[in-house]
């Protein structure tokens, strides 16, 4: 059984088409990754997953519960921490965990609450008023309500934007132990840096649309290869080398960023540089990363082969 199905799911706002007939399947145990440009639909998918929207058309489940027609358990089965601060303000930590525990019918659920709270170095502020605690503090108690019913499947949506490194690496190692544990995990995030190092496979989202759906390390080796970056003192790039850029968008007249198949391309280029005139003021050649890869997909005019 898959731990998420969505097929076919479509969904407009007025004028904007936010989901397009967006298939895909996340397997259970997996540690999963849904990227995308800000308004590519990630959250308005999410939304329809937790019950917080209702699709146009097409269907999601969650452990073969639909989200519609057996919203319960699919609710119970689910854990999601949203992108937003939102908290009681009228509680303490403890109560918060406590009062999120009743809303799924756990009773003398405090030894988990304590183990959740221990993980997210949450413990000293347990009896601390909400409305009391930091941004990055609130954040890790959005994440410990999500956790607070044990779900098997957690939707991790931007839960580090703006948050201290210490937290990031509590969380990741408290997450990680619970994939680990057979917990699968979704996670939205614009820092691929996390994304890279944690996931095994990834869907990436362009205007409503899966556009690439694969292995992380599978569209690396794939897709991204290898990057040569000049910095010119003068001179241009000649025409020729020009359908080698990255991002020609984001090519000045001094910066570039070439695509390359190997070390051995490094040389032909520079002499073409040379030839026309340019003079460098620096050159480095590395492996690429999801944050190129993610770049060159999003300006790619067809999707990517292999989706599934």
């Amino acid at each position: 059984m898959s731990a998420i199905e969505i097929r076919n799911v479509k969904k407009r706002y007025k004028e904007l088409q936010a989901l397009k007939g967006v298939n895909l399947v996340v397997e259970e145990g997996e540690f999963f990754s849904l990227l995308g440009p800000n308004g590519a639909g990630k959250t308005t998918l999410i939304s329809i997953l937790a019950g917080l929207a209702r699709a146009d058309s097409g269907s999601i489940s969650v452990l073969g519960h639909d989200v519609v027609t057996d919203s319960r358990q699919a609710r119970r089965s689910l854990g999601v921490v949203p992108q937003e601060l939102v908290f009681d303000p009228f509680f303490t930590v403890r109560e918060s965990l406590r009062i999120q525990s009743g809303y799924f019918g756990l009773r003398k659920n405090d030894d988990w609450i304590d183990e959740i709270m221990a993980n997210l170095d949450l413990t000293e502020k347990a009896d601390v008023n909400t409305r009391a605690l930091s941004g990055g503090m609130k954040r890790r108690v959005l994440v410990a309500q999500a956790l607070v019913h044990q779900p098997p499947v957690i939707v991790l949506d931007e839960p580090t934007a703006g948050v201290d490194v210490e937290l990031r690496q509590t969380l990741w190692t408290f997450i990680s132990r619970l994939n680990r544990e057979g917990h699968t995990i979704v996670l939205t995030t614009h820092y691929l840096e996390e994304a890279e190092a944690l996931c095994d496979r990834l869907a990436m989202l362009r205007r409503g649309e899966v556009v690439a759906l694969e292995r992380t390390s599978t569209l690396l080796q794939r897709f991204a290869g290898m990057q040569l970056s000049l910095r010119f003192t003068q001179g241009v790039l000649p025409a020729e080398l020009r359908a080698l850029e990255v991002d020609p968008r984001a090519a000045s007249g001094t910066n570039h960023l070439l695509r390359l198949a190997s070390y051995d391309d490094v040389e032909p280029i520079l002499a073409k540089c040379r030839a026309a005139g340019c003079t460098f003021d620096e050159i480095d050649v590395r492996k690429a990363d999801l944050e190129d890869v993610f770049v060159q997909v999003m300006n790619e005019p067809e999707v990517i082969e292999g989706l599934s």
